[in-house]
């Protein structure tokens, strides 16, 4: 029972002011990245000229500007395919991983979907970006992977699945 934080009465032992800070580290990145993209997810979902392959500020538009000058070119042409499928895929995957940052909820699973999504991004839209620490996708990319490593610890809802199944053991 001591490997679950409290003795054998359930009692938790009174912990260290740094052990209780190292529990809730995370947590500021998880709010930030959970809100972000839940903004990122919504703002494009709710903008016609953003869902169009083509016209001022749309997703067609961003990808024919960035197809020579990406990393992975076959990227953004199986993106030209279908432009508009591309956006909603990026917006509905957007909404779906910040709010399971946000949640906790499948955490890890979220965050994988938050890295994949910065890394495609990276290599497609910001990779001309020159310096490279210019561009928010590499940072957003790696701003994920310690929520990939770690989850969610606390006020999350695979916290609490964990603490009910401990609670059945």
């Amino acid at each position: 029972m001591h490997g679950y934080g409290g003795n054998t009465y359930g009692l938790s032992e009174p912990r260290t002011l740094r052990e209780r800070a190292r529990e809730y580290a995370l947590l500021p990145l998880r709010v930030f990245l959970g809100v972000t993209f839940i903004y990122a997810g919504l703002d494009k979902l709710t903008d016609s000229a953003f869902m169009s392959a083509s016209g001022a500020g749309s997703i067609g538009e961003t990808m024919n500007a960035v197809r020579d000058s990406a990393a992975v070119p076959g990227l953004v042409d199986l993106a030209l395919k279908s432009p508009e499928g591309f956006g909603y895929a990026i917006a509905i995957g957007e909404l779906a991983v910040g709010l399971g940052t946000l949640v906790g909820l499948w955490a890890r699973l979220a965050a994988l979907g938050g890295a994949l999504i910065s890394l495609s991004l990276w290599l497609t839209v910001s990779w001309q970006t020159t310096p490279y620490y210019y561009g928010n996708d590499l940072v957003y990319l790696m701003a994920w992977l310690p929520l990939v490593l770690a989850g969610a610890a606390v006020f999350s809802a695979d916290s609490f699945r964990a603490s009910l199944r401990r609670r059945n053991l």
